[in-house]
């Protein structure tokens, strides 16, 4: 790697995460794949999934001591909104807002790999990047890190209650508001084997709530329910907080 390639690393460390690196070469590694090892054996020796190891530990650490500390609830529920907060849908946003997918050095291929390997992609190399600052900075720069770009979505998770499982949470408002059950139907399925979508509707009463798609009928069927219980949600706005 030549030095305006380490450059462009640094600048982006420097602009898009608050953090200039003593070692830029943890950050390298951090977006680093393991493909990009395999086509670059004579060159590249490290990928990031030891760094991703360590920074999924300090996020939950840091998540867990956020949450004990600011709110009084149950394991259960606190544990549920910790899974909201680090899950790879979560990551994965983090990330493409922070920007650091064109500096992920991948092989050829999986360059050209399916939207849903690029978002885990991105997921993983978000956890690489705080073991990354944590081995760099130490805790307190790594908490700093994990307080602005995950755990300021938690305002949003709890007003949106996106941390509930969405199809049981569905099932309770159409049974209590609806006296029914909601009914999931594949309405379409597209793409190869490898790379397949399905497009599902969600049914209350036999009529058509919500559409979502997803690359697995289940991934389909949770979108679904969460846009229907959106649509409950400006269906019922005064009496929505009992009901839930």
């Amino acid at each position: 790697m030549n030095k305006e390639q380490i450059d462009a690393y640094r600048e982006f460390a420097k602009k898009k995460l608050g953090i200039d690196f003593a070692d830029i070469n943890l950050l390298i590694t951090a977006l680093t794949h393991r493909s990009y090892v395999n086509e670059h054996k004579k060159t590249v020796v490290e990928h990031n999934e030891r760094l991703e190891f360590l920074g999924d530990a300090v996020l939950e650490l840091v998540t867990s001591d956020f949450l004990y500390r600011n709110y009084e609830q149950p394991e259960g529920i606190m544990t549920s909104w910790r899974a909201a907060l680090v899950n790879t849908e979560s990551n994965a946003a983090s990330g493409e807002k922070l920007g650091y997918g064109p500096l992920v050095r991948l092989s050829k291929g999986e360059k050209h790999g399916s939207e849903r390997a690029h978002h885990v992609i991105m997921a993983d190399c978000y956890e690489a990047i705080i073991g990354a600052i944590y081995l760099d900075k130490g805790y307190a720069e790594a908490e700093k890190f994990i307080r602005k770009n995950t755990l300021s979505k938690i305002d949003d998770i709890l007003e949106s209650e996106s941390w509930r499982d969405s199809k049981s949470y569905l099932q309770e408002l159409a049974q209590r508001i609806d006296g029914v059950t909601p009914v999931y139907r594949v309405m379409k399925e597209e793409g190869p084997d490898h790379d397949k979508s399905f497009t599902l509707g969600v049914f209350i009463n036999d009529h058509l709530k919500a559409t979502a798609v997803g690359h697995s009928k289940q991934e389909a069927q949770v979108k679904a329910a969460g846009e229907a219980i959106r649509k409950y949600k400006k269906e019922h706005p005064k009496e929505f907080k009992t009901l839930s």
